[in-house]
């Protein structure tokens, strides 16, 4: 299934705002605007989109939160100005939350990442490290097990965050940072916040990670990473598959 055919579907499955602040990083990348520069203002991307300005102010307060719009008050909105090194403006702000393309290669990217981050760790990770790492993984499975998906996903980024921190290279945890952020507009825009059906899957793969890099094992760290990255695309896969076919 290609990118054009997974979004070929009706729009009644996403709320307007949705929709539109999916519209408004097209026209972002459309216009080849960087970081600081001045967009379109609200009544005009309403105009654009043939929408209401409600329906545009709710869209740029998703992407604000977000990190990809600015909004100054008397001064407009701006493309963000973020120093993040998958932001920057090498890379245009052009990533589309949508577009699966892009969320393929996101995935492609993390997986490299993960995988390396998780090796590096098995032999440079301290003890202060490793707890932090077990933490983190408790906090998955508490968030799981009760069903607080807040918990979980806190639990989620202080894991791979943890993991990278531990292999001390400073380039790898921003990377893991930034992809993460990335991915998370991929959840909020695209999906609606829905991808997740897999945490029970997801709690044991975060714990043979941190076994495997408990023991020092850098061959099963980076392979057990790898894992938990490609079942995590699966799930978007299944999710994707979910709302065309019902």
């Amino acid at each position: 299934m290609d990118a054009e055919a997974a979004y070929a579907l009706p729009t009644a499955y996403r709320p307007g705002y949705e929709l539109v602040a999916e519209r408004i990083l097209q026209l972002i990348a459309e216009l080849e605007l960087r970081p600081g520069d001045r967009m379109p203002t609200e009544n005009e991307l309403a105009g654009r989109m043939g929408t209401s300005r409600t329906v545009v102010r709710e869209a740029v307060k998703i992407l604000s939160a977000l990190g990809r719009v600015r909004a100054h008050r008397g001064r407009g909105l701006y493309v963000a100005d973020d120093d993040g090194m998958l932001s920057s403006s090498r890379w245009g702000g052009s990533f589309i939350p949508t577009d699966l393309d892009h969320v393929y290669m996101l995935f492609e990217f993390r997986r490299v990442q993960e995988a390396a981050a998780a090796r590096i760790a098995a032999t440079r990770a301290t003890p202060a490290e490793l707890r932090a790492i077990e933490v983190a993984a408790e906090l998955c499975r508490e968030g799981h097990v009760t069903g607080q998906a807040a918990l979980f996903d806190r639990g989620d980024d202080d894991f791979h965050l943890g993991i990278a921190a531990a292999s001390h290279n400073q380039f790898l945890l921003a990377a893991v940072r930034e992809a993460r952020r990335l991915q998370r507009q991929s959840n909020v825009i695209g999906m609606n916040g829905e991808v997740g059906s897999h945490t029970a899957e997801a709690v044991e793969e975060h714990a043979a990670i941190y076994r495997a890099i408990r023991e020092g094992n850098e061959d099963a760290a980076a392979a057990a990473a790898a894992v938990h990255v490609d079942r995590t695309l699966e799930d978007y896969r299944r999710e994707i598959q979910r709302r065309v076919f019902g």
